[in-house]
């Protein structure tokens, strides 16, 4: 029944999750704000939704481990699985994007968030620091895009994005949304923390893994259909925007919500393997190689192995 709760918060949040970005971006544009400031602030905050009330559900039920090991194995498997499973279906061409900015504030955002573990527990003033790195984050993101006339989005590229729905549709997505999230956040922690007692596992690694992958998928799914489409900038984009959110946005709100201690083993190992799969870009996104097949599952593999080292 546990496996059952976790599968049912999964389903909840990922279709709450849809349903609030539906809502809040048809609710943006019918309020006249513009398309592009909808695209790098309602959007990126409401895919981030369901990471977000899960981590936060986490500190109030009194499992931190769940809410920490839910950001830092998100993001091991958004690189290792989530660029790796479309790459075995077809190669990324990254050879033709150009996210090097991007990239950067990942590894600033990444080297930022292990400092401030090490100066743990995570509390309020962590949070702060955190919090004003997404700021600097988003107003450099919107200076460059208004820069860029090109880099403009209509409102056909906004996701859900119809402005002219009617009132009550776009009332009905957000209170799915705002419902539904919760709801499926409840399901997917009570379950996956009583998996990790039943099992003998921490809830560090239950977080590091079956949370992790579960609120993942949405980006997998994204990736692999912009695998099929040819489209590397949106596989990439995807994966660093998420990757940053995931360190500044919802651990840095997670943290006025109750304290998140780190594990020893967060700290001995884990932080490091998060690290060392941001550097493994390096030679994909700033020396502009492929994402071939053989690297997809080379990916793949190592996090295989990663995985069955956390449970063995």
């Amino acid at each position: 029944m546990d496996l059952v709760y976790v599968a049912i918060g999964l389903v909840l949040l990922v279709l709450a999750g849809d349903a609030l970005v539906r809502g809040a971006v048809n609710l943006s544009l019918r309020l006249g704000i513009p398309p592009l400031v909808v695209g790098l602030t309602v959007v990126a905050f409401g895919t981030s939704a369901p990471e977000l009330l899960v981590s936060i559900r986490a500190v109030i039920d009194e499992v931190p481990g769940i809410a920490l090991g839910n950001v830092v194995g998100s993001n091991i498997a958004n690189i290792l699985l989530v660029l790796g499973i479309p790459a075995i279906i077809s190669t990324i061409h990254s050879s033709t994007v150009g996210v090097s900015r991007g990239f950067l504030t990942m590894l600033a955002s990444t080297a930022l968030f292990i400092a401030l573990c090490f100066m743990g527990p995570i509390t309020w003033w962590h949070s702060l620091i955190l919090l004003a790195g997404l700021a600097l984050m988003l107003m450099d993101n919107l200076r460059i895009a208004r820069a860029h006339r090109n880099a403009v989005k209509d409102e056909e590229e906004l996701e859900g994005a119809d402005p002219s729905a009617p009132w009550w549709k776009i009332i009905a997505f957000l209170v799915v949304g705002i419902v539904g999230l919760p709801i499926g956040a409840d399901f997917l922690v009570t379950g996956a923390a009583d998996v990790a007692r039943i099992f003998g596992l921490s809830e560090t690694v239950i977080g590091l893994t079956l949370v992790a992958v579960g609120t993942s998928l949405p980006e997998l799914a994204t990736t692999v259909a912009a695998a099929f489409k040819k489209q590397a900038d949106v596989a990439m984009g995807n994966v660093i925007g998420s990757n940053v959110f995931n360190l500044l946005g919802i651990i840095g709100v997670a943290g006025f919500v109750g304290p998140i201690p780190v594990a020893a083993s967060m700290l001995q190992s884990d932080l490091w393997v998060m690290a060392a799969a941001s550097l493994l870009l390096i030679p994909f996104i700033l020396m502009r190689f492929n994402i071939t097949r053989t690297v997809g599952i080379g990916f793949v593999a190592a996090y295989v192995a990663y995985t069955v080292s956390l449970v063995a």
